[in-house]
């Protein structure tokens, strides 16, 4: 008979027969988490990219409790409340001007979802039903619903459900790092790419979905603004939407408050989630444009987007969003990304690291192993339990360690992160 468990817990991405013993965590408190045998560890990763400004932040709490006293769940439809009409205002106001509706849902696998269907039906309401192929680009990571694998990349996560998934025609990803001397090379043959594929099946395509600059789960990889510039006018050229998966990139991560604010680019739709409560509660947004919300705004009731969730615009969810919003203001990212800067410096001078990459607050670097590179190979699980035998969380993708840590982090704590990468690396 199988030993299982001792937990009723099943893990995300695990294989639980392999799985070593989970970590129970007590307590938070800003970069540091406390588990219950006593050991600390500093969140490097802001636990999965959703804690900005730091656990149990004092004034993110504070709204949630003071929400929670007042109204803690509504239906969305028919019914709105203060958090959420002054949530969407201030979302609004911090993007780019045509984007202006705001659609809540759950989290960023669901804000996606949002986001295809709308682009999907927009074709339908606007009388161009053949525009139903989507376009992506390789190595993508959009979340773990159907919808959503679609547009990702072909990979451990989505086999056993590749014959449920639709087509999406993938467009070369151009990354780049410190000192790469063939990115404009990349950028011409990915732009070439989508130009023969938008040319090949003119009027077919209804939508890109992309992560602007930083592809997080495909391992970390950025491109440059030029490359999203150059997309957005070949899209716009053919009137083909421009989705931007910004799950990982919004609230400050790439040293603006928003990926589409650094590169000068405008969306037709946008996607949030993950820091958008600063890590507290699930809640997410899709935001579109006026032209896509007027093909919704009809007599018509068939034309109407029929889709929503149980939790839509929770008011918990939008009252941590709005103290993170407040939070934000300060402009804390500006500081780390500094320090981030400085220590890419450190890291193109050891041996053992190749293809060094910042944007904002985000480094992400490469170890240098044998065999085939990617999430799989077992130098990441290997890093991992050593950083967490000093007191570190990292959860490197295989062979590419990342640190993205919380707002709150100092300079002595974010540099000794560093300090015992280099240790580990000697090591091995």
């Amino acid at each position: 008979m199988a030993e299982y468990p001792t937990s009723h817990v099943w893990s995300p991405f695990t294989q639980m027969k392999a799985a070593v013993p989970t970590l129970n965590v007590r307590s938070g408190s800003g970069a540091v988490l406390e588990l219950q045998d006593g050991r600390r560890l500093l969140d490097c990763i802001s636990s999965w990219w959703v804690t900005l400004h730091g656990h149990a932040q004092p004034e993110i709490a504070a709204a949630i409790a003071a929400q929670a006293q007042q109204l803690e769940q509504v239906l969305a439809a028919g019914f709105t409340h203060r958090p959420a009409e002054e949530l969407a205002r201030r979302l609004v106001d911090s993007l780019p001007a045509p984007l202006q509706w705001v659609f809540y849902s759950d989290d960023g696998s669901t804000a996606v979802e949002v986001a295809l269907k709308l682009a999907y039906q927009f074709w339908q309401n606007t009388g161009e039903p053949d525009r139903r192929r989507f376009l992506r680009l390789e190595g993508a990571y959009h979340g773990d619903t159907l919808g959503a694998m679609s547009l990702g990349e072909r990979s451990l996560f989505t086999a056993p459900f590749v014959d449920l998934l639709f087509p999406a025609e993938a467009v070369p990803f151009p990354a780049t790092w410190e000192g790469d001397d063939d990115v404009e090379a990349k950028e011409a043959q990915a732009l070439a790419h989508l130009q023969g594929l938008l040319a090949e099946h003119p009027g077919e395509y209804a939508a890109m979905v992309l992560e602007p600059l930083v592809q997080g789960a495909g391992g970390m990889r950025m491109c440059r603004p030029q490359f999203l510039v150059a997309l957005q006018a070949l899209l716009r050229e053919h009137d083909v939407l421009m989705i931007y998966d910004e799950v990982l990139t919004g609230f400050g991560r790439t040293g603006e408050l928003f990926a589409c604010q650094k590169t000068a680019t405008q969306p037709d739709i946008i996607c949030l989630a993950k820091g958008l409560t600063g890590g507290f509660l699930p809640l997410a947004a899709t935001v579109c444009n006026g032209r896509v919300f007027d093909a919704f705004y009809h007599d018509d009731p068939s034309k109407a987007f029929y889709h929503g969730h149980s939790y839509t615009a929770n008011p918990l969810g939008c009252a941590a969003a709005l103290a993170s919003l407040d939070l934000l203001v300060a402009e804390k990212y500006r500081s780390l990304t500094d320090w981030q800067r400085e220590q890419v410096t450190r890291l193109n001078q050891h041996e053992r690291l190749c293809r060094v990459r910042r944007c904002g607050t985000i480094v992400a670097v490469d170890v240098l192993v044998d065999g085939d590179e990617g999430y799989l190979h077992q130098v990441g699980s290997l890093l991992r339990e050593r950083f967490l035998a000093r007191g570190f969380l990292l959860r490197p993708l295989g062979n590419t360690v990342y640190i993205l840590p919380p707002y709150c982090i100092d300079r002595t704590q974010l540099s000794s992160i560093y300090d015992v990468l280099f240790e580990l690396l000697d090591e091995l």
